[in-house]
């Protein structure tokens, strides 16, 4: 048999990468944070222990790359929907309900996340955050934005004191009275975005998430060891 070729081999490393990812959100989200071991996570992935932490320093790293991974799929796939549009305010409408969408469908997930970030390690930059950034900055300036460096870090806080808003045991407020501030604020109307109402509001709320994770089959080698 012929040795895999470099490039096979970085693919296989991403699949690798990527069904650790999506096992990481699919356990947290089941059982949560604590009861979800990094042994836990290769099983479902069907990787090695060692590959676990050949990709990360330790599982909150881990499972903050895959939840920003999961955030920043979620908004790209409700800002590129049809019919597609270039209208800031339909983009910021959309990029509204598609995080508030997350903390209705996945609570516990997203719960998890919230709190992690408020543990001693805190926030852990990582090129899933980065993506979701550049397409929440993106957002701000197509609505207008005269000061990317104010509103975007405005438009990330309000944000998220609203997740935690719909999250708090006990006392969660209605995603659709935090959706109505954020709107206000924005000067969106009701109807732009997926308004909660509206049949299929919240997105599709399913248990695949593979759409979100390039984990599909892996390269096979053909002569020379070049993939197929």
């Amino acid at each position: 048999m012929s040795p895999r070729s470099a490039s096979v081999n970085e693919e296989l490393r991403r699949r690798s990468k990527e069904r650790l990812l999506q096992a990481a959100v699919e356990l947290v989200g089941e059982r949560g944070f604590e009861a979800t071991t990094l042994g836990d996570i290769a099983d479902r992935a069907g990787s090695a222990r060692g590959l676990v932490s050949y990709y990360f320093p330790g599982k909150r790293q881990l499972v903050q790359s895959a939840v920003h991974r999961l955030m920043h799929r979620t908004l790209e796939e409700a800002l590129e929907r049809e019919p597609r549009t270039e209208d800031g305010r339909e983009r910021m409408a959309r990029a509204i309900d598609a995080i508030l969408g997350l903390a209705r469908d996945r609570p516990v997930l997203m719960r998890q996340h919230m709190a992690g970030l408020l543990q001693a390690e805190g926030f852990v930059p990582c090129p899933e955050q980065r993506r979701l950034a550049e397409l929440l900055r993106d957002t701000v300036a197509r609505h207008g934005s005269g000061d990317l460096d104010s509103d975007y870090p405005m438009l990330r806080a309000l944000l998220m004191g609203a997740v935690y808003a719909a999250l708090v045991p006990g006392v969660p407020m209605p995603v659709p009275v935090l959706r109505a501030e954020l709107f206000k604020r924005y000067r969106l109307d009701w109807e732009l975005g997926l308004p909660p109402e509206a049949k299929g509001a919240g997105g599709r709320n399913d248990r695949d998430l593979s759409r979100f994770f390039a984990t599909g089959d892996a390269p096979e080698c053909g002569p020379r060891g070049q993939s197929k």
